[in-house]
Parts: structure tokens; sequence; C-alpha cells
């Protein structure tokens, strides 16, 4: 049974013809390099580079190599998985994901990659060197390091659910708040106690004259 990955038609892009010279002693012998991208626009994309004493037989040497280079771009709907940085000698690339609708932001080597890589939305941006050679194999470490999520999950042992949105617990969250208490209703002010004066008797007022005890007849006598 034939894959179908394998059985979908690859493009090729040329990125760049160089002309180089080799020394000897009769002269200086001129030949032809070639970098080339291909892929089919789903999942699938590779990087080669060939060099011969024609053109077109640069590019056929260079989209063999490329041949042997294909790998799969895992990818979340029309762009990449997480942000991730690829280097390749001297060459930084950043990739980070994109909202549908924003397009390839990038340029040379980095967009052939990324366009037949099937992704189409993603940000780009070059940290080092812009020789095209370094900045394709950049791209193409960079997007050998992404993981699927249900990559991440078996390798971890946990469910999908968890890697993308782990739970919060009470201890790993943020630090408890103390529970609001309920409204509690003003309490009225209670009455005042009544006065000590209306326990104890009151004193006669000083006015009044104290009426004299009556004299025993027997003293009076």
């Amino acid at each position: 049974m034939v894959d179908v990955a394998e059985s979908r038609e690859l493009k090729e892009r040329v990125v760049e013809i160089n002309r180089v010279a080799k020394v000897v002693k009769g002269g200086r012998r001129f030949s032809f390099t070639a970098l080339v991208v291909i892929g089919d626009e789903v999942d699938r994309v590779g990087v080669g580079y060939g060099k011969a004493r024609e053109v077109p037989l640069a590019i056929t040497k260079a989209v063999d190599d490329a041949k042997k280079n294909l790998f799969t771009v895992p990818k979340h709907g029309t762009t990449i998985t997480h942000e991730v940085l690829g280097a390749f000698d001297a060459a930084r690339v950043f990739l980070r994901p994109a909202s549908e609708g924003t397009g390839v932001i990038a340029g040379g080597g980095v967009r052939a990659v990324l366009e037949l890589g099937g992704i189409r939305d993603v940000l780009a941006k070059s940290l080092g060197t812009t020789n095209p050679i370094n900045m394709a194999r950049a791209t193409v470490d960079g997007l050998r390091q992404l993981r699927r999520p249900e990559d991440v999950a078996r390798m971890r042992g946990k469910r999908i659910s968890e890697i993308l949105m782990p739970p919060r617990s009470a201890s790993k969250a943020d630090p408890p708040t103390e529970p609001v208490a309920a409204a509690v209703p003003a309490e009225e002010p209670a009455p005042a106690a009544p006065e000590e004066a209306d326990a104890t008797p009151a004193a006669a007022p000083a006015d009044e004259p104290v009426a004299a005890a009556p004299e025993d007849e027997d003293g009076a006598a």
C-alpha cells in the first residue's frame, strides 16, 4: 500500500545559484552551486545543495540531496505549534506562530522552506547572518525542533488536556485568598443601662425637715 504522504507531488524551488571557482595549476575552473527546497506544500519539506560544472546538473544534484533530507513538519492548523529558535553556524532564525490570515512573514530561503512545508501563517525573524544557505538550514533546524501536543503528552505520560491547559491546583496556583465573610448587618447600639439611682432609694431632700423621734413619756416625767 502506497503512503498518501509519499504519493503527493513534490514541488521544487531554487533559492540560489552561485558560481564558484577552483584555482588549479592551469588556471581557474568554474562551476555552479544550487540551493534547492522541495516540498508537497502540506507537511513535508527538505533542503538540498548541489554542485556541478553546469547549472541544470547542479539543480538535479540539489533535488536528489533534498529528497534524502525530507521530514514532516508538525503544524497546528495553518501555523506552527509553538515558538522555536533554529540555529546553523552563524545563522539564527526565530519562528513564532501567527493567527490565521497573517501570511508568511519571511523572506529568501526561509520563506521557501516555510511555504513548501505547508505553513501559511507564521512570523519569522533572522537574528544572525544573512547567508541563504545557513538561513535555510537554520529554518530546517527550527522546524525539526517542533513537537505536537500529543507527542509531548505521550512522553510525559499525561493527557493532552493537561499539556495544553495544566490544572490550577491550590498549591501551585496563585496564593489562596482569605474567604470573604458574609455581610453582617450593623448592630444597633445597646440601650443604656438604667441608672444606679433607680436601684438605690433616693436620698431625702436637704430642704425637708427631718421629723424628730417622739420622746418617751417615762423619760419626760
